[in-house]
């Protein structure tokens, strides 16, 4: 039973009132009413001509260059990204100073080179410089001459301009670019995996390379994932830069063909834009679950965690 003393010292019953935010309302009818006017302009506005923009949509060079171009093109430069991305990581982390100096300035190099100059310069500047290209023994051509042969130690030889202007030339200058990107991401998502993981595996006896595979990558997968997503979708945007290579077989190239011929840029510009919303809403959509995949165990519980967990605390 409480004294006297100690109810008064209570305090008494507190009236809240919840803090007023008039400029957050005054925020959001500012706001409806900007989305009300480009909403309007969109749909009233004839400039826009949407039916030719939905009809450019349905080209047959567009859908072709949609699929063999974009999406072909952004598959190869991913896998290539990523497959030599994650060499490189591991090349930085080695104890050989050889393989982390190699590492390092090629992922200094083509960081610094702009995808559209890298790929005007594997459209063009290689036939000028290297045209035939020779596959044979290193320096064939002086030791033949030096000893007098009459073979100059060339297995074979191919035209630089035979394959410049195709989707294989894309996808080795997007993914040579990417996997300067990709060997930082995986290079973090490998340190961020704690380093007695590596010994606990190593004392079971587990080689190097298994121990990367079956340990290390599968933890850092959860920090690799999400800025892997990432480049994914600004890569379909890059492959808009193939015109540097001469690659006319794209969706942006094609689109705007259309529009240019027909003396309608605006519908060419949003049959381009249309289908890369259509691709990368897609994309962000497999990031997603691939995220939640990864993530298991960290973070937030998931529902049927939490659903499991209830069901146990209601039995107890």
């Amino acid at each position: 039973m409480s004294t006297p003393s100690a109810a008064a010292d209570r305090p008494g019953k507190i009236h809240a009132r919840p803090v007023r935010h008039p400029w957050r309302w005054v925020a959001i009818a500012v706001i409806l009413v900007v989305v009300a006017m480009m909403v309007s302009s969109v749909v009233t506005n004839p400039n826009w001509n949407w039916s030719f923009a939905f009809e450019i949509m349905q080209q047959r060079p567009v859908i072709d260059g949609l699929w063999k171009g974009t999406i072909f093109g952004t598959i190869g430069a991913m896998v290539l990204g990523i497959v030599l991305g994650i060499a490189l990581a591991v090349m930085r982390l080695s104890t050989n100073p050889v393989l982390r100096g190699v590492a390092f300035v090629y992922t200094w190099f083509f960081r610094a080179m702009p995808r559209y100059v890298l790929l005007a310069i594997l459209g063009g500047a290689i036939a000028v410089l290297y045209n035939p290209i020779d596959i044979g023994i290193p320096f064939g051509q002086q030791l033949s001459k030096a000893l007098g042969l009459g073979n100059d130690l060339t297995f074979f030889s191919f035209s630089w301009n035979d394959i410049s202007s195709s989707i294989w030339i894309g996808i080795l200058g997007l993914g040579l670019s990417e996997a300067a990107y990709m060997a930082e991401i995986a290079r973090a998502g490998i340190l961020s995996v704690d380093r007695g993981q590596t010994e606990a595996a190593h004392a079971l006896g587990m080689p190097p390379g298994k121990t990367m595979r079956r340990i290390v990558l599968p933890q850092a997968m959860r920090v690799i994932v999400p800025p892997t997503g990432n480049e994914t979708i600004a890569m379909v945007k890059d492959t808009s830069l193939f015109i540097a290579a001469s690659i006319i077989t794209e969706l942006y190239f094609q689109a705007y063909g259309f529009g240019s011929r027909s003396f309608q840029i605006v519908p060419g510009f949003m049959a381009a834009t249309l289908w890369y919303l259509i691709v990368c809403s897609i994309l962000m959509v497999g990031q997603y679950y691939l995220e939640r995949y990864y993530g298991r165990g960290f973070g937030a519980p998931s529902k049927a965690t939490r659903r499991k967990l209830d069901t146990i605390t209601a039995g107890h």
